[in-house]
């Protein structure tokens, strides 16, 4: 390869599955012109996360999973040099990708004991099989941020928590998962995310702390990553000005931060690769096309993921970096297609995905992640109150049909209500519950990210908290466990479960968890303060 051909390398563009023809031909027009070395899949623009809070219509296609194989066998014959495919699939296709599968969350999975950490490799694994099964080498996951910082707007449900030793412990065993189906890991956002309250994808956060303190904290599991030798490490886009002689720069453009601290004080010498070059940190700080794209180079980064300025990005490379920087980066990447077999003749082919698989991960997971955050009797009290007449049972933001109330009535029926929406009649339900002395509430958080509260309506929340004052309620809550501390009266519940998630299996569980006064596993995997 020439230089400039080696500098095309470390493009990453962004591409959607949903696009259009003449998009699709674009691409292949700048795989086979500009010899780049990766493409960073999306579902489509309208969910790309920068666009994602502009509420843009995202139109969805049952057949996504077909499309995106297809496509990429498609660039794939347009590339020179094999083309490394990467996705973020934090907790699955899913995240990208509808009709496949969905593992849990990291917080969901920060709330498994460390013995059961094996469960977090299962879901490394699996998610790695279901990656090869549509012809993608390269998982930018799982994030290694400690998330202390309960209003932090983007990371939250997406760490495992906020004990380093665990998220540091659970990071490494989801990567030691995909590594050992063939699948590349990154560790994310270096120097650590977790302890912010902006959302880099639309603003820059700006991280406090000492150099020691991050060493003693934020930086511990990418300590641990960089011992276990870590694919790859994705640089966030957030300041920090400790380590920039007090200047807010991001980390991505930072050369203190990747190569002072990263690359000669922590002796990391893999693959480093940017935060999406699209973000609004970072994106509106140059006019002039291909600058940002050399300055993230210039800074140490290797791969320019999501970069939009690819032969402008080059030109400036390659009028400004050295022969041997360009060489260092170029054989990061070329090691890394290496070790993900793209060189490979016979490589082993998956050709479909094990939903059944993922639905049994999913139930072991259930069973040791839900967690009893207050009371000691609820099986108890709920089978007397069925007996006796008084147990009604209320479902927030789902119908009476919910998985987790027909695993119920298998054993405790009973009146069942219903508040889908901020538009119920509060006063008739109210005069409804007034013959039941214990509520068993199932509440359904609509969203996993805390923007607008969660989309919690303020009318359901102030009834749900009326409702905890005057009856002996009993709480589960299937959603961020963040979600918490906005349930008013929520310390007067009689008994409180968090069960992270609405899958199926989460509560089917639940509820066989209640109807046989089983043991609950789980732990909360970060401080919650009720006000």
């Amino acid at each position: 390869m020439t230089l400039e051909q080696k500098i095309g390398q470390f493009f990453f563009p962004a591409v959607f599955i949903n696009d259009t023809e003449e998009n699709i031909e674009a691409t292949e027009k700048l795989i086979r012109e500009h010899h780049i070395g990766g493409l960073t899949f999306f579902h489509s623009r309208a969910s790309a996360a920068t666009n994602y809070e502009s509420k843009k219509k995202i139109t969805y296609n049952d057949d996504s999973y077909l499309r995106l194989k297809e496509l990429i066998v498609r660039y794939q014959k347009c590339a020179s040099t094999p083309l490394l495919m990467s996705i973020d699939a934090e907790w699955g296709l899913a995240m990208r990708i509808e009709k496949t599968p969905q593992y849990p969350y990291a917080i969901t999975l920060g709330a498994l004991p460390v013995s059961e950490s094996n469960l977090v490799y299962e879901v490394g694994k699996q998610i790695g099989l279901d990656l090869k099964s549509v012809g993608i080498h390269y998982n930018l996951a799982p994030l290694a941020d400690i998330n202390n910082n309960q209003n932090n707007p983007v990371i939250g449900y997406r760490s495992f928590g906020e004990d380093k030793e665990k998220v540091a412990h659970f990071a490494l065993e989801y990567l030691r998962g995909m590594s050992d189906v063939g699948v590349l890991g990154c560790l994310k956002h270096f120097p650590g995310h977790g302890n912010t309250n902006v959302d880099s994808h639309l603003g820059l956060p700006i991280l406090k702390e000492s150099l020691a303190e991050l060493l003693a904290n934020e930086l511990y599991p990418f300590i641990k990553g960089i011992e276990n030798k870590v694919d790859s490490i994705m640089i966030g886009h957030l300041a920090v000005p400790a380590l920039n002689e007090g200047k807010d720069t991001s980390a991505t453009l930072s050369k203190s931060v990747i190569e002072d601290l990263l690359r000669k004080q922590l002796g990391y010498d893999g693959l480093v690769i940017s935060d999406a070059l699209n973000m609004h940190s970072v994106s509106k700080l140059y006019s002039i096309k291909g600058q940002l794209e050399w300055e993230a180079f210039n800074a140490g980064n290797d791969v320019l993921c999501f970069a939009e300025n690819v032969a402008e990005g080059i030109q400036e490379i390659l009028k400004n970096a050295t022969p041997e920087r360009i060489e260092a980066s170029f054989n990061r990447i070329m090691k890394c297609k290496e070790k993900a077999g793209l060189f490979n003749e016979n490589q082993s082919e998956i050709n479909c995905l094990d939903f059944e698989k993922s639905r049994e991960l999913n139930t072991k997971i259930a069973q040791q992640s839900i967690t009893l955050v207050k009371g000691n009797s609820i099986s108890e009290t709920v089978f007397q109150a069925k007996e006796s007449g008084q147990l009604a049972k209320l479902s927030i933001y789902k119908n009476t049909e919910n998985t987790f109330f027909k695993t119920l009535n298998t054993k405790v029926s009973s009146p069942e209500f219903a508040m889908e929406n901020e538009n119920f009649d509060g006063a008739t339900l109210e005069k409804q519950l007034e013959g039941y002395d214990v509520l068993l509430l199932a509440l359904f958080v609509p969203k996993a990210k805390p923007l607008n509260n969660f989309e919690l309506d303020a009318t359901i929340l102030s009834f749900l908290g009326k409702l905890l004052e005057t009856k002996k309620g009993i709480l589960y809550v299937f959603g961020n466990p963040y979600a918490l501390p906005i349930i008013p009266n929520i310390k007067k519940s009689f008994g409180l479960v968090e069960a992270y998630q609405d899958f199926e299996e989460f509560q089917i569980t639940a509820g066989t968890q209640l109807l046989n006064n089983l043991e609950l596993h789980g732990a909360l995997p970060v401080d919650i303060d009720f006000q």
